[in-house]
């Protein structure tokens, strides 16, 4: 690509396309009667320039490993980027008129309905961290010289997450990534934090390590040379902190507070005033293509535990993922800073090279894993249960994005112990039952723990595995399968009374149970309901059918998790079971395992209470 100076005849084409950009989104938000155009016409300059001089891109093979990425952080802009793909050739001009009508690609928001849209963005503060994620893989992983570049909003900058991607760039020293920052002073409501004051954004930013250049975001010679001096720039991530005037080219709405989210008032005249339609094509120059790589597949030893041992899931789970390196050349790792912890330090040991320690910024952790799986990683983040919390909006759009993430959770439960209620996962079942696409597991024991490990890397979507701390006896030989969707059925008989149901820490209590009753003469069912998403629906109905009463247990709060599960898939039966939940119902403290498990009314104790409640009833 050629970065010689602009010349008077780049000059002219630059502010026509940056004009005719401007066009067209006014248009395709008009014709949607909603949208963002007045915050695509900020930008518009700042994409023209990208887009005819510095964007290397084939838009006829998205798949090239070799193309650069654009994400637009700032989602809500989608027009903007919609009127770049048509000038690039890439979508009709005709299409801009099905921009937010029911069924098109052309989303309020832009998502990978379009083959060039790496993510969903929309939910602001998450596109620089995936853009550093992207950025990673080039450096690290992929080998290429790729560039990341990202538009950001001003206002989005107020964003936590913003600064851990930020802290993440620079210290990885991300050479190939730049941030475009729109500053166009005004939010959805006003003013924001800092207003136009470029220098506060550059403070804060060098202050990480970022490189910033503040240009004029209008002047398209200024926006060509920073984004040159960008490019040059080898030392990390680099920051154009474009000062731009929002609604800019339409007096009606040009740095006016009021217009943001609406179409303008008078598109036509708008469209008079930018000089009217206009129907130019740019080259965008492609890289030469490369072919894909494909990861080196193996066969898979997975680690074997004895029946009868003693081990805890979560050392399982690390063990497992560290053979399935071996097996798996796309698989990266990524952690929070509690590899120790979670066990993924396995897989650091091993796999040096395909670890990622994130540090304590779980949002960044999943941003990067993200940015992995747009790179065709396959990437697997674990932090503790109840620290997926802080991410759960990150896993949310890399849901909508329809990205691959295999995400672990160790710690989970009141089982924990002394550490008390602020490390106890006990919303997370419910959490990543939400999502969409999403398949939740929840081991009992190390070789159904490795098995599911595996298991997760032949699915798609949002994986959830929870983990537990603690060591448990090891319940199943290494000939055993679990497929995911499947139960397994631990006790039972053609006179059982009643169905237990439990997962993880809880099915050795349920087994306890289940003795104890079975010495007062009442036989009872036990399934281990391992996976809590999708669920073995067909097993529960017929256990539910013969025993007419049903117990689940679980350490976890009582809405969402596998109580709820268990409810969900007996919905719509021929003869619904008597059901009660046993759950984590007051809020927990100190305390050994045992005695956690018992004052949260969740050992086998009160599980055979609760058995005997529905009994006498």
């Amino acid at each position: 690509m050629s970065h010689s100076p602009v010349t008077a005849s780049d000059h002219d084409l630059l502010t026509a396309l940056g004009r005719q950009l401007r066009v067209d989104a006014i248009l395709a938000a008009d014709a949607a009667s909603s949208g963002h155009p007045t915050s695509s016409l900020s930008a518009a300059d700042l994409m023209a320039v990208l887009l005819a001089r510095h964007l290397r891109y084939d838009f006829e093979a998205s798949q090239n490993p070799a193309n650069d990425h654009l994400i637009f952080s700032k989602g809500h802009a989608s027009p903007l980027l919609y009127a770049m793909y048509v000038a690039a050739g890439a979508i009709s001009p005709e299409e801009l008129r099905w921009y937010r009508s029911s069924g098109s690609r052309l989303q309020g928001h832009p998502t990978p309905a379009l083959p060039w849209v790496d993510v969903a963005t929309g939910s602001l503060g998450q596109g620089l961290g995936i853009g550093a994620g992207i950025a990673w893989s080039g450096l690290r992983l992929d080998k290429r010289d790729f560039r990341v570049w990202v538009l950001c909003g001003d206002g989005e900058l107020a964003e936590g997450s913003v600064w851990e991607a930020v802290e993440f760039a620079a210290h990885e020293r991300l050479r190939n990534l730049t941030a475009v920052v729109d500053v166009n002073r005004l939010g959805q409501r006003g003013p924001t934090r800092h207003g136009w004051d470029t220098g506060a954004y550059a403070r804060r930013l060098g202050a990480f390590g970022w490189h910033t250049i503040e240009v004029d975001g209008h002047d398209t010679d200024a926006i060509d040379a920073a984004y040159t001096e960008a490019a040059a720039h080898t030392g990390g991530p680099t920051a154009v902190l474009a000062r731009t005037r929002k609604g800019s080219g339409v007096r009606a709405v040009e740095d006016a507070e009021g217009a943001h989210g609406k179409p303008l008032p008078d598109a036509a005249e708008a469209v008079a005033e930018l000089g009217g339609r206009r129907a130019i094509r740019v080259q965008v120059e492609a890289p030469e293509y490369e072919q894909p790589s494909r990861p080196d597949l193996r066969s898979l030893a997975i680690p074997v535990y004895e029946r009868g041992d003693q081990v805890a899931p979560r050392t399982a789970f690390g063990q497992a993922l560290a053979a399935l390196g071996h097996a798996r050349s796309d698989l990266v790792v990524l952690d929070a800073e509690v590899a120790d912890s979670t066990r993924t330090g396995y897989f650091e040991a091993e796999h040096p090279e395909r670890f990622v320690e994130c540090h304590i910024a779980e949002q960044q952790l999943t941003a990067t894993a993200v940015g992995l799986a747009v790179r065709g990683w396959l990437p697997f983040a674990a932090t503790f249960a109840a620290f997926w919390s802080r991410a759960y909006d990150f896993v949310r759009m890399a849901s909508i994005s329809g990205v691959d993430l295999c995400l672990a959770g160790s710690h989970a439960g009141v089982s924990i112990g002394e550490d008390g209620p602020s490390q106890m996962g006990l919303e997370d079942l419910a959490l990543f039952r939400a999502l969409w696409r999403s398949t939740v597991l929840y081991p009992c024991d190390a070789n159904q723990t490795a098995h599911l490990v595996a298991a997760m890397t032949e699915h798609s979507g949002i994986r959830y595995l929870r983990t537990t701390r603690g060591e448990m006896p090891v319940l199943y030989g290494p000939e055993e399968t679990f497929p995911v969707g499947g139960s397994k059925v631990l006790r039972s008989s053609a006179t059982d009374e009643v169905t237990i149901v439990a997962a993880g820490i809880t099915v050795p209590e349920a087994l306890r149970a289940a003795d104890v009753l079975a010495d007062s003469g009442v036989n009872a069912r036990v399934i281990d309901l391992y996976s809590v998403k999708p669920c073995d629906a067909a097993t529960l109905r017929r256990a539910a059918a013969d025993t007419g009463r049903v117990v689940t247990v679980e350490d976890h709060w009582p809405q969402g998790g596998l109580g709820d599960a268990v409810l969900d898939a007996l919905t719509g039966a021929l003869a619904m079971p008597s059901v009660l939940k046993l759950g984590v119902l007051a809020l927990p403290g100190s305390a050994t395992p045992a005695e956690q498990l018992r004052h949260a009314g969740i050992d086998a104790d009160s599980v055979v209470e609760a058995a005997r409640e529905l009994l006498s009833g």
